[in-house]
């Protein structure tokens, strides 16, 4: 299974090297943009829930909120 999975990744790298730089520029802006744009918005949601996990901790504890 992990061979395969190695000979078929090796073909894709043997596909995009043998294409003209234009085409890895633009292969590598439709893949990476949405990717990059997809770990942004998990970044920040995960970073809001992190915020609001601290911000009913600290009410638990009834510390004053934070300004």
């Amino acid at each position: 299974m992990l061979r395969s999975l190695a000979d078929w990744w090796d073909s894709v790298e043997l596909w995009i090297t043998q294409l003209s730089f234009p085409f890895q520029v633009v292969l590598a802006i439709v893949v990476l943009l949405p990717v990059c744009g997809g770990v942004a918005v998990l970044a920040d949601l995960a970073s809001d829930a992190v915020d609001a996990w601290w911000d009913r901790h600290r009410a638990a504890r009834g510390e004053r909120p934070r300004s």
